[in-house]
């Protein structure tokens, strides 16, 4: 029994040690995915409808957007007081910052509420499609 203990606390102080690697207070530090994030592909998410929903709440640069939201920041602003780590970790769950914002979380699966039974346990985001939001946030300020 006493190895079953040990071996649990080893993992999870594991787990500790890999989480302190990549999050760093309001940060979220290391890259999702292998390859950087593509501005182009991150701005369709931004705009879609279907995909990132971020038009619903916040406005941005997209003349052809008709109809743009007005309950969140302008992402510009947004991008322009953030780091791309500081943008990961509020992109991921924002939730953990303003536990009574609106805005969705694109990570997390886990512990959600009023989830559709087709999405539990599934993110909005994948990992790759994270970091192309990050990079074209990041490029409104270049």
């Amino acid at each position: 029994m006493r190895h079953v203990l040990a071996a649990l606390l080893l993992v999870i102080l594991n787990l500790e040690i890999v989480n302190a690697q990549t999050s760093g207070g309001d940060s979220v530090i290391e890259s999702l995915s292998a390859s950087p994030g593509d501005p182009l592909r991150g701005r369709a998410i931004v705009a879609s409808r279907q995909t990132g929903l971020c038009l619903l709440c916040h406005s941005g640069p997209f003349p052809e957007e008709r109809f743009q939201g007005n309950l969140a920041p302008e992402l510009s602003i947004s991008a322009g007081r953030l780091s791309a780590p500081q943008l990961r970790a509020r992109i991921m769950d924002a939730s953990r910052f303003n536990p009574g914002t609106i805005m969705p979380t694109y990570y997390k699966a886990q512990n959600l509420q009023r989830v559709a039974p087709k999405f539990i346990g599934q993110s909005l985001l994948n990992e790759q499609e994270i970091e192309d939001v990050v990079a074209f946030l990041v490029s409104l300020n270049k």
